[in-house]
């Protein structure tokens, strides 16, 4: 049975929109933030019946909560949601909990963290996986960064949204592990649209395709739900182009200070602002597919 909380939810974008809910529905007194207006009347008229209270800034949202919850879009972002003059850690009390679900730098993580202890708040940055259905289903993947009491702390927080929450290590952890899981994605998916333009160029039929090779060693997330879409050439599935390049840009900063070499990865985060240049960044990642266009047709 879930002991209901004070949680406040800060970014109803298109991952934070759904967990909202679900803290919501959870039975935990829910308040939300969102520095666009519109997109908090949005949540609210796709959310009816779910009572949540409506703050004007982050420190409001904070204020009296026992959890907060933050799910934005980059470094600066954070920075001034969280550590500004107007920030969560300006109200939160001592004792609270914060969570972070934006994908953002190991070193803001670990700043976050620091503050944290100073105002005796405990912290986990907590990135996700799993793409806008998981989090639409409840079935989020949490790869995380912190001490153990804040972990234990959060685990009763994250089991209304979550399939699977990994304690990778300390402040800033949790950060590295989700941008391991960007590189991974980033050949997958590239890989995946050469292999659909090889097929479509040899007219293959690309169910009987799928078929043959998608129950062995060729097998991925990626093909067997984005496949038939990139076929379809249907790209409007969650987690965008544009975002995309910005964890690749992180987990290359972060390679670079750590020596680690991604050839990969920077080949495939150009090839990313290709889509970028015909128009593609607020489509999904399979979209990698459009600079490959068979012989006669456009991208």
């Amino acid at each position: 049975m879930t002991t209901a909380r004070n949680v406040s939810f800060l970014g109803l974008g298109v991952m934070g929109g759904p967990i909202a809910r679900h803290l919501g529905q959870a039975g935990h007194r829910l308040t939300v933030y969102n520095r666009t207006p519109q997109r908090i009347e949005r949540w609210i008229e796709a959310n009816p019946g779910l009572a949540a209270r409506v703050a004007t800034s982050p420190a409001e949202a904070a204020e009296g909560a026992d959890v907060v919850l933050t799910c934005v879009g980059n470094d600066d972002d954070l920075a001034d949601v969280v550590l500004g003059p107007g920030g969560v850690f300006s109200t939160l009390k001592r004792g609270g909990l914060f969570i972070d679900h934006t994908t953002a730098s190991a070193r803001i993580a670990r700043q976050i963290a620091v503050e944290a202890r100073d105002k005796e708040v405990l912290c986990v940055d907590a990135p996700m996986t799993g793409s806008q259905i998981g989090a639409e289903q409840g079935k989020l993947t949490l790869m995380c960064g912190g001490r153990p009491d804040a972990m234990a702390a959060a685990e009763p927080i994250f089991a209304a949204y979550t399939r699977r929450v990994v304690h990778i290590g300390k402040p800033g952890y949790g950060q590295l592990a989700k941008m391991v899981n960007q590189i991974c994605i980033a050949g997958v998916v590239s890989g995946l649209a050469e292999a659909m333009r090889f097929a479509q160029a040899g007219h293959l039929d690309i169910d009987k395709v799928y078929e043959a090779i998608s129950g062995g060693a060729a097998q991925s997330w990626q093909m067997d739900n984005r496949w038939k879409t990139m076929a379809e050439g249907s790209f409007d599935f969650g987690f965008a182009v544009d975002w995309m390049r910005k964890d690749l840009g992180l987990a290359m900063d972060e390679g670079r200070t750590l020596g680690v070499s991604l050839p990969i990865t920077a080949l495939v985060n150009q090839f990313y602002a290709e889509v970028q240049a015909i128009g593609g960044g607020r489509e999904d990642t399979s979209a990698l597919v459009r600079r490959l266009p068979l012989p006669g047709r456009k991208p």
